[in-house]
């Protein structure tokens, strides 16, 4: 089940917070444990991406294993991947979403073998609440300014309206006035174009 399921993705009280995570699996510490404080209160997962082998990794097969993270759970440990550094030293791991606690154990091999991966938390999301009271603020301060823009002062709106027909109306009479004798002025390359040429005396 992944985070994304089991959250309302329009839920505005929560927003999910990526943290890249990494562990060691080695001869010297052969498992490692992935838990988060119990005063986090907050939904958390962890999405495994990688896990390859060190550069120091002996050409013998490595297998890492989840182990229940409880002592008394009785389920067998489960195979995550088998490497070995000169046939398959890298695994990409797709889909794997853990819920804490979970164990890793280095079953066989000497390691040291990485896996990396992307700590996803729940998180308050307190933004939410403080954009929405902005907004109601800006919505109450928008509407007594758009009272007053909407209705203008009578003699203002008198004065906009006569000098734009008088614009309008100036146009008018020098469009009329031109006479058709006087000559419509050329305009570009191709003016002239469609005349005869004079005759050369």
């Amino acid at each position: 089940m992944s985070l994304t399921d089991s959250v309302d993705i329009d839920s505005k009280s929560e927003k999910p917070v990526s943290l890249i995570w990494g562990c060691e699996l080695s001869s010297e510490r052969d498992s490692y444990t992935f838990q988060v404080p119990e005063e986090w209160q907050c939904e958390q997962q962890l999405a495994l991406r990688t896990i390859c082998l060190g550069e120091a990794a002996q050409d013998e097969f490595h297998v890492v294993e989840i182990v229940a993270a409880e002592e008394g759970d009785a389920r067998a440990p489960v195979p995550l991947a088998t490497l070995k550094p000169s046939v398959l030293p890298m695994a990409t791991l797709v889909g794997v979403e853990l819920t804490p606690p979970v164990t890793f154990h280095l079953r066989a091999g000497s390691g040291p073998v990485y896996i990396s991966g992307q700590h996803v938390s729940m998180m308050p999301n307190l933004s939410w609440d403080e954009e929405e009271e902005e907004e109601e603020e800006d919505a109450e301060e928008e509407e007594p300014a758009e009272e007053l823009s909407e209705k203008p002062p009578k003699g203002q709106a008198a004065k906009k309206g006569s000098a734009a027909k008088k614009r309008r109306l100036e146009k008018e009479d020098e469009l009329n006035n031109v006479s058709p004798e006087d000559p419509l002025p050329s305009k570009g390359r191709g003016a002239g174009r469609g005349k005869k040429a004079a005759a050369k005396k």
